[in-house]
């Protein structure tokens, strides 16, 4: 009897054991890597050995809404300065469906100025504003030259983007300091601002934007930047309880409300306004940034009152930038950490910036963000901002649920499986050294290589 040889054996059978091709993406900034497709990880029916990320399918959390940017005025306006040929390919690769895009999905607008304008306004800045009663004067105003059209050919690329909006102040006249900077709202014009509100959702309609949320103020104990409006938890619950929650109500208003909008290190703002039943009924969720705190925090909003939602809403990367670092940082605690944490979106700020870091207003407004693309002229540079979150939005589709996975030493990571049925995994090595590990889905399960800092998405 002739003996099959064993490297045949292996051909007949060892080369047919069915297998999985995970698509891979690679970010390492020491290598020069930059969003990169790789070989595919190859899945089959093996035993792994340690480390090992064990993804469960059957323990799920939060349906993810998107990953995105703020678009502000300034961003638009660094677009609207580009060759409409050149504008149209950048659009298409930051929120298109095509092999090189990025597919986001979410953006943050603000209503009126933020300080990321060239001067601050607001939607009703008129002569004897106090008596006009129906805000009938209420106008879009400088929006409609920029922020407005930009957005018109955003959405002819993807029209099912959703829409956050985040005001940084009332009119100045509402304030108790007359001022676009700090003050409080005068509670006498709480009735009208909320109008003011409802005024704005009203009229980016009549442009065709659906206003999916909304948050009631930008950074509600940061009174220092330009616009800004300090606004305490209990005038914030007292602001959705009796006015703005009645007149979504009336109105026939569907925005999403969103509470706080702020650092992490103050939970107990949203939560005691949530502990309000009136009030909270009215309520969404909660947002967050990330300039003071742990993002564990959101957890903590989280177990709370686990019936509402939570966001993250804000962080900007400083110029001139670190892709190394910021990379890092922005991956472990906001792509990966606050969606761990329960939040549905994960946004950045800002879309764009010009190499003057201009516009921005005077007595407050930031001098030093970085957006996820630098425009000039017709030129662009892609920045840290641009790779954390195409790493998540390119894979991570509205609809996606996150799912369980286990977090070996050194290698944080975060799971989901798409309205398709596809699994996507982000893993960062956040050692200092290359780290070699398996992955494990079911029954089936890969091993693959990080370098030191570098990040990875999959899909399978």
């Amino acid at each position: 009897m002739k003996l099959i040889p064993y490297f045949i054996i292996l051909l007949l059978f060892g080369c047919n054991q069915p297998k999985i091709e995970a698509e891979f993406r690679l970010t390492d900034p020491k290598n020069s890597i930059l969003f990169e497709k790789q070989l595919p990880v190859i899945f089959s029916k093996s035993s792994p050995e340690d480390p090992t990320i064990n993804i469960d399918e059957t323990l799920t959390y939060q349906v993810m809404d998107g990953f995105g940017f703020t678009l502000s005025q300034g961003s638009a306006k660094h677009l609207l300065g580009m060759n409409p040929t050149a504008r149209k390919e950048i659009l298409t690769e930051l929120f298109g469906n095509e092999e090189n895009s990025i597919g986001v999905s979410y953006l943050r607008l603000s209503v009126a100025a933020s300080d990321l304008n060239e001067y601050p306004f607001s939607y009703h800045d008129v002569e004897e504003a106090e008596k006009d009663t129906l805000l009938l004067q209420f106008d879009l105003g400088p929006d409609r030259n920029d922020v407005v059209p930009i957005l018109k050919e955003i959405m002819g690329i993807n029209p099912d983007i959703k829409l956050m909006a985040s005001p940084w102040s009332p009119p100045a006249w509402m304030k108790d300091n007359k001022d676009t900077r700090g003050g409080k709202l005068l509670p006498e014009y709480y009735d009208r601002y909320a109008l003011y509100l409802v005024r704005y959702i009203q009229q980016m309609a009549d442009e065709g934007f659906t206003i999916d949320a909304l948050t009631i103020q930008n950074e509600p104990l940061h009174p220092g930047n330009n616009p800004s409006l300090l606004m305490l938890a209990e005038e914030q619950r007292d602001f959705i309880k009796y006015h703005l929650g009645p007149f979504f109500e009336s109105d026939q208003i569907n925005t999403k409300i969103i509470i706080y909008d702020h650092n992490a290190d103050r939970p107990d703002y949203p939560i005691s306004i949530l502990d309000d039943p009136e009030a909270k009924k009215y309520i969404d969720g909660s947002a967050f940034h990330l300039y003071g705190g742990k993002i564990e925090a959101l957890s903590e909003v989280h177990r709370a009152h686990p019936d509402k939602n939570l966001y993250f809403t804000e962080q900007w990367v400083g110029s001139p930038g670190n892709l190394a670092g910021d990379l890092t940082w922005h991956t472990k605690n906001l792509t990966i950490g606050a969606t761990r944490n329960w939040a549905k979106t994960v946004l950045e700020w800002n879309l764009s910036s010009a190499p003057d870091l201009k516009p921005h207003t005077d007595r407050g407004g930031c001098d030093q963000c970085l957006g996820a693309i630098t425009i000039k002229i017709d030129n662009v540079l892609r920045n840290p901002a641009y790779y954390v979150i195409a790493h998540a939005s390119k894979y991570v589709l509205p609809g996606s649920i996150r799912i369980d996975s286990s977090e070996p030493e050194g290698l944080p990571n975060v799971a989901f499986k798409r309205p398709d049925g596809k699994i996507v995994l982000l893993i960062l090595n956040e050692s200092k050294e290359a780290k070699s590990f398996y992955i494990k889905n079911k029954e089936w399960s890969g091993d693959m290589t990080l370098e030191a800092g570098a990040v990875a998405t999959l899909l399978w």
